[in-house]
């Protein structure tokens, strides 16, 4: 019986040609010494070994799953950290390094160079850098497979160039971490700033310079339960009776979600036409919700100019109403400061999730009370001093968003040859390919 005849072995020029991506098929120019390839050529692309989360231990090696570390194991599968991509889920297509001595589970592919001598931090930049998204098939379960790197095009470095790159980005990186932490910095203090702020108000320490002006003595100030100036929950208002030419104001709410400073937030007022009815609001009222985790949260308004179709109770909130020794918007400072929160929390009762402030802790709260012409020098420096610290909050996330944005512009100019790095007289990274074809 005759034998089938020999495959004929490609010649390396054959393999060179079938491994290097067409000028028309390649994503962007790149350095002359430089080349596409499809990445099975250069890389070997495995799926990491099935875990399930039962397995995972209290300590031991860590565990990679799709999104970073997820716990540890008895064993591990590589002593040398290791270039991974999440495969499976939302994170599909993301990067990640592992430890030493690591454990990656199926829900990530591990990304190996077949050319020795290739810094994992490079892989780790270079895939990070590529537009991933042409690989990622499903849409219930996003996923990312081996078979879809089949065709998938990698610009191919010189090794030189490649630890250039490498120390480059990092470098850059650096002086944007570093520019990300004091960022970050200002975002993490700002409650623990405005509570610091809020708290030298009520002591009357950012007065002190105006009652010295005004001849004051902190003595004037009076002790008094929150009940002998304001009254908690007043009586429901009927509407119906009101003059046809009267403005009347109600808060807008349908869920205690939409309790919004106006002071604060203007932008989430919302207007409808006015029906007559009975609510619980009068403009200027002070609005506080009683119910965790909105209390904790220090939500709280203001009723201004806003209207509404329906009246609502007090089921899920207080409706504070100032006698004329306490100014409201003194009062709405106070019961968003961090003290008050504290104290309130401390006495909520109920089920868990439905915890309630019960109406004596608001009527029988002690406040030491300036005079109400010192309660709005009190407010006017709160406002100021607020505003500025919001204003230097909201800048620090702007930078957080601009360190991210130009951490991208980096890794893509990075593998575009654009960061100054390339010697143009360095071998061709073909030389290169040729050691794996």
């Amino acid at each position: 019986m005759a034998r089938g005849k020999k495959k004929k072995e490609l010649t390396i020029e054959e393999r060179l040609k079938q491994a290097l991506v067409p000028i028309e098929e390649q994503p962007y120019s790149v350095p002359e010494n430089w080349c596409w390839v499809y990445s099975p050529c250069i890389f070997d692309i495995e799926y990491g070994k099935g875990l399930s989360t039962k397995e995972l231990k209290e300590d031991g090696y860590p565990v990679f799953g799709a999104n970073g570390q997820i716990g540890f194991y008895s064993s591990y599968m590589f002593e040398k950290p290791q270039a991974i991509m999440s495969c499976r889920g939302a994170y599909s297509g993301t990067m990640n390094r592992s430890l030493p001595y690591s454990y990656v589970t199926s829900n990530s592919l591990i990304m190996k160079s077949k050319i020795q001598n290739v810094n994992m931090e490079y892989i780790y930049y270079l895939f990070s850098a590529l537009n991933i998204t042409s690989l990622i098939s499903g849409t219930a379960q996003p996923q990312v497979t081996v078979q879809a790197f089949e065709k998938y095009p990698v610009p191919l470095i010189p090794l030189t160039e490649q630890q250039r790159i490498v120390d480059r980005i990092e470098s850059l990186f650096a002086k944007l971490d570093e520019a990300k932490e004091k960022a970050q910095a200002v975002i993490d203090g700002f409650e623990t700033r405005k509570a610091a702020i809020l708290h030298k108000a009520f002591m009357g320490e950012l007065t002190a310079q105006w009652r010295e002006i005004h001849h004051i003595d902190l003595n004037n100030w009076k002790n008094v339960t929150l009940s002998d100036v304001c009254k908690v929950n007043p009586s429901k208002l009927n509407t119906k009776n009101f003059p046809d030419d009267l403005e009347v104001s109600f808060f807008p709410m349908s869920s205690l979600s939409e309790i919004y400073g106006a002071i604060t937030d203007p932008q989430t007022r919302l207007l409808k036409e006015v029906r007559r009815g009975f609510t619980s609001f009068l403009e200027g009222d002070v609005v506080f919700a009683k119910i965790t985790p909105c209390m904790e949260n220090g939500k709280s308004a203001i009723i201004e100019k806003l209207v509404n179709d329906i009246g609502f109770g007090t089921t899920e909130f207080f409706v504070l109403r100032c006698g004329d020794k306490l100014f409201n918007r003194y009062l709405y400072h106070m019961i968003r400061s961090q003290s008050f929160r504290d104290q309130a929390k401390a006495v909520m009762a109920g089920a868990v999730g439905q915890q309630r402030v019960p109406k004596s802790f608001l009527e029988q709260y002690q406040i030491n009370l300036p005079s109400t012409l010192e309660q709005k020098e009190i407010v006017r420096i709160l406002d100021n001093i607020l505003k500025t610290t919001q204003q230097a909050k909201e800048a620090a996330e702007t930078v957080l968003d601009q360190i991210e944005t130009m951490k991208k512009s980096i890794l893509a100019r990075a593998f575009r040859g654009e960061l100054g790095t390339n010697d143009p007289s360095e071998e061709s990274a073909a030389e290169l390919l040729k050691q794996v074809l």
